[in-house]
């Protein structure tokens, strides 16, 4: 039995709360670039993450003009979903319109409203950078029996 998960079972599963994990490569011969991330998902299936304009997976993302998602449950049974696809947009943050929903959604309302408050004014060289799905590797260890 097929351990992959459905269509709608791994956009259900990307969707969920869990920290995911970017790669990308950085250049030519050596191993990509992994970097934990707080990201999120459109409701038209674009993923997005926050990250200052001038970090490290920023310039290699821009370089390379896509990257790689793994998110996974690491409770029993095991799933993972892996993406990947080209950058979509790249566009400024505003602490307001990006950043507080996504701290809200990773530390609840009031954490995230802290969080907020204790990065006040440092969106200046923030970038939301967004991807589209092209390719999918999943599996839900649920799946084996027994």
């Amino acid at each position: 039995m097929s351990m992959a998960m459905g269509k709608e079972e791994r956009e259900a599963f990307l969707r969920g709360l869990h920290v995911g994990v970017i790669g990308v490569v950085e250049e030519e011969g050596r191993a990509p670039l992994l970097v934990p991330v707080w990201y999120d998902v459109t409701d038209d299936g674009e993923v997005f993450f926050l990250t200052q304009s001038t970090s490290r997976k920023a310039k290699a993302i821009a370089r390379a003009g896509r990257f790689s998602l793994c998110v996974q449950d690491e409770s029993t049974p095991y799933k993972y979903v892996a993406v990947e696809g080209s950058v979509t947009g790249v566009t400024p943050s505003d602490n307001e319109r990006d950043l507080r929903p996504m701290a809200r959604r990773y530390l609840g309302e009031e954490g995230g409203d802290d969080y907020v408050a204790s990065v006040a004014g440092g969106d200046a060289d923030d970038a939301v950078i967004r991807m589209r799905p092209e390719h999918w590797v999943s599996a839900d260890y649920g799946k084996q029996g027994g």
